[in-house]
């Protein structure tokens, strides 16, 4: 009986995980979009829901001490929560990163320049692919799926260097333009840190399956 109910609270646990996963990937799709589009209502509406899912992460993390404070969890049962409150950790900085985008959606609002944003929807995209496939390998414990998610961080890193490398020799012809082409290496840089974020959970997930916590990506940022 005693087990019945903690299998229960820890499935309650990977559920609300999942629906943090969610509120996370509207929250990065709708800072992008407010970007590209202008969409100034809609990247207050990213800004202020950072606050919900702030809450939604320290209500796991609550439910998750709660659980090891008087279930008694097996070594196994550990890994899983030790990974939920490593992988909440990181989807609520990927919100954060999003939150990000969206103030940097209010402050190019007036600017003539910076509508061609480049190589940035394609790092968005890939970005969120990722965060989207490492949470499916969470849910279904895959490890190759988890290790495929690491080996695609390199593609958004060479999308940040190239957005770099045009953004920067775009600065030198256009100087007028520098504050909002700054923008656009603020924008690449989250969706770098967002990637590096999902490779981070897809690490977990080779944990929880294996036991072994390998750096399976280095950021260089």
């Amino acid at each position: 009986m005693v087990r019945t109910v903690f299998e229960r609270e820890l499935q309650r646990i990977q559920d609300e995980l999942l629906v943090l996963g969610s509120m996370t990937e509207k929250a990065i799709a709708g800072a992008i979009d407010a970007l590209l589009r202008r969409d100034v209502e809609l990247a207050r509406r990213v800004i202020e829901d950072d606050s919900r899912i702030n809450h939604q992460r320290f209500a796991i993390e609550e439910q998750c001490i709660q659980v090891m404070a008087t279930q008694q969890p097996l070594a196994t049962d550990l890994r899983v929560i030790v990974a939920v409150l490593n992988i909440i950790s990181d989807l609520e900085r990927m919100a954060d990163h999003a939150e990000g985008i969206g103030r940097i959606c209010l402050l190019m609002v007036g600017e003539a320049y910076g509508q061609d944003f480049g190589h940035i929807p394609e790092m968005a995209t890939k970005a969120r692919g990722m965060l989207h496939d490492s949470l499916t390998a969470f849910i279904e414990h895959d490890v190759d799926a988890a290790l495929a998610v690491c080996m695609r961080d390199d593609e958004v890193d060479a999308l940040y260097d190239t957005v770099y490398a045009v953004t920067i020799n775009q600065m030198i012809r256009e100087p007028a333009a520098i504050t909002p082409l700054t923008y656009h290496l603020w924008t690449a840089h989250n969706l770098e840190r967002i990637a590096d974020r999902a490779t981070n959970i897809a690490e977990r997930v080779v944990f929880l399956v294996t036991g072994r916590m390998d750096e399976l990506n280095v950021s260089r940022y």
